[in-house]
């Protein structure tokens, strides 16, 4: 398991909106929004539940990107 560096606050990451060219928002993990317990199950075992068949095994974390201004929404895979 790696550590991901948006997660821990080590780095952000600055995405323009395609839509309307204003600054997305980290909203967090992917999988954090799936229900109410997703934030408190292991990490690795929700990536393989996540619909991203390779970010476990290449190291990555799926976290939401929301433009506040248009509602424009990404996922972005984050190397860990």
């Amino acid at each position: 398991m790696g550590i991901c560096p948006l997660c821990n606050g080590f780095s952000e990451l600055i995405l323009s909106c395609p839509v309307c060219q204003n600054y997305l928002q980290d909203q967090g993990r992917l999988m954090d929004v799936f229900d109410d317990y997703s934030p408190y199950m292991p990490i690795d075992l929700m990536k393989l539940e996540d619909g991203y068949p390779h970010d476990f095994k290449n190291g990555e974390c799926p976290h939401i990107f929301l433009c506040p201004n248009c509602g424009y929404e990404q996922v972005q895979l984050i190397k860990e």
